[in-house]
């Protein structure tokens, strides 16, 4: 493999000091223009690449936006991404993406590499098992601005950009409900989590509101998988229910299809709703209900606030929080004949 050509092969080659090789690439007043032009042309016949990260490290910033999320393999945090990317390439900047795989420690490590790499400013979705942010105080102390999405930490002293996740819960358990369903699965994910606990809460919400008893037995918490959607399925018939709420639409789909494949009729026996309008609640059959959460909408405000704050130099946490609309979908998967 060969060697990065560097500013000491130019200089060899020109027969000039290094010092005016940097000086001359970076279009000094200092350097002539005509030297200018020969050590600008010498540089792109060599294949010379400046080391951003050299010039980062000298003036202790970099063009570069960092993003911290529980997993990547998801169709929303697919879409919020792309929402941010193409903000943050517009602005100049890049990013640099890592994932926690829901594990607190991980998202940790992954705190202390974008600390190390310098990014000029952070966007965080936490892992679900993550119980406080001090890991974000060192990287906060430094000046670079740290905004929540969609995962955020417990009460309301940090900026973020969410949904109203109880409402939103309490909107399905409702129609849910309005379609005739009496005993109605909660299936969700770690409690930990502001968004599980939240749509959790809408749920009883609803269920006091129509004077439906609240039980225990009829919440299923699990990681939310394909394999999680097919193990409830088993538990919602042994549990006699008519009503089931996903907490995400993919493990709603899986547990759909296990429902059915076990005789049950859907909607006619078991109303069912899932959470996110991911692409599987729209080719499903029947289709989905779901929860419209904006994805792209809410990675271009993310990034957006960001980088006013970045470009602004002010506080970030005098930001107020953004809370997004999301609209209840209603499909046939949830839709009876009363």
């Amino acid at each position: 493999m060969n060697k990065p050509v560097t500013i000491y092969d130019i200089a060899k080659k020109l027969n000039l000091a290094p010092s005016t090789i940097s000086r001359g690439l970076k279009r000094h007043s200092s350097v002539s223009h005509r030297t200018q032009e020969r050590i600008i042309k010498t540089a792109e016949e060599m294949g010379y690449r400046a080391n951003t990260f050299a010039i980062n490290l000298r003036n202790r910033k970099t063009s570069t936006i960092g993003i911290i999320v529980p997993k990547l393999n998801s169709y929303f945090m697919s879409q919020v991404i792309a929402g941010i990317e193409g903000v943050v390439n517009n602005a100049g900047y890049t990013l640099l993406i890592s994932q926690s795989l829901e594990d607190v420690s991980k998202e940790i490590i992954n705190v202390q590499t974008m600390f190390d790499n310098r990014v000029a400013g952070l966007l965080v979705s936490l892992a679900e098992n993550t119980k406080e942010t001090s890991h974000f105080n060192r990287i906060q102390k430094q000046g670079i601005p740290v905004l929540f999405f969609d995962r955020t930490p417990m009460g309301n002293d940090l900026p973020a950009i969410t949904i109203n996740n109880e409402s939103a819960g309490y909107k399905v358990t409702k129609h849910l409900i309005e379609q005739g369903a009496k005993r109605i699965v909660h299936i969700t994910g770690n409690q930990l989590s502001n968004v599980y606990r939240e749509r959790l809460a809408g749920y009883r919400r609803a269920l006091q509101e129509f004077k439906l008893p609240f039980d225990t037995q009829n919440v299923l918490i699990n990681d939310l998988s394909e394999q999680a959607g097919i193990d409830a399925a088993h538990s919602i018939i042994k549990l006699m229910a008519d009503g089931v709420f996903v907490a995400n639409d993919h493990c709603a789909a899986s547990c759909m299809h296990e429902l059915k494949h076990s005789g049950k009729k859907i909607p006619e026996d078991i109303v069912i709703a899932g959470f996110n309008n991911d692409m599987i609640s729209r080719i499903v059959d029947p289709a989905l209900t779901t929860v419209d959460y904006p994805g792209f909408q809410m990675g271009e405000l993310a990034a957006k606030n960001l980088l006013a704050h970045i470009a602004e130099r002010i506080d970030i946490n005098l930001t107020s929080n953004i809370i997004l609309k999301t609209p209840l979908l209603i499909r046939a998967s949830s839709v009876r004949k009363i």
